[in-house]
């Protein structure tokens, strides 16, 4: 076992950025008003469950279709640097269809474990150890259990303005992770 504190951490950070559940808050809101209830549980289960299912199975899943890891983590952080870019300046560069309903499909996937997710995973798979990244996953995980279960109180206590800053700190954060990804990663396709 290669357990590393420190990649634990970075990788913790790195998922918590990408996911973005508390810039998710004001769409979980959205979403509660319009159904009234959502399955935190099982919503958190299933992303969980697609995020470890895509660490093992995303890699061979590229070299099947002949892409190697350090290919996938250049146009991760490309991918990041955008999603970095919509959290920063508050813009939306892709804009998928409201869900009808707040069921898995919509929390679960996209919303948790999303694209930028995946790509993430898959980036972080080319630097640390697996057992590390599973680690953060779940750390995540929790999080974002608690943060659906407490959307409502969360919302109150931090306001609008609240949130916005946690949307931009985490954008700065992340823009800072795509740069160091696509440098780490860029020379081995050279």
């Amino acid at each position: 076992m290669n357990f590393n504190f420190k990649e634990i951490i970075t990788a913790s950070m790195i998922l918590f950025a990408v996911i973005d559940i508390l810039g998710s808050i004001p769409i979980i809101i959205g979403l509660r008003n319009k159904v009234g209830h959502i399955q935190s549980g099982k919503a958190t289960l299933v992303a969980g469950g697609i995020m470890i299912a895509f660490l093992f199975v995303g890699e061979e899943i590229l070299q099947l279709i002949g892409i190697d890891v350090n290919s996938f983590a250049v146009a991760g952080a490309l991918v990041i640097f955008f999603l970095a870019i919509e959290m920063i300046l508050g813009i939306t560069l892709y804009k998928d269809d409201e869900p009808e309903s707040a069921s898995v499909v919509p929390i679960a996937f996209p919303l948790i474990a999303g694209a930028g997710t995946m790509t993430s995973l898959l980036s972080l798979r080319a630097e640390y150890y697996v057992e590390n990244i599973i680690v953060a996953i779940l750390v995540n995980i929790i999080f974002v259990y608690l943060v659906l279960k407490s959307s409502k109180k969360i919302e109150h206590v931090l306001g609008k303005n609240g949130l916005n800053i946690i949307r931009k700190v985490f954008g700065v954060i992340l823009l800072a992770i795509s740069v160091k990804l696509f440098a780490a990663n860029i020379n081995q396709l050279f």
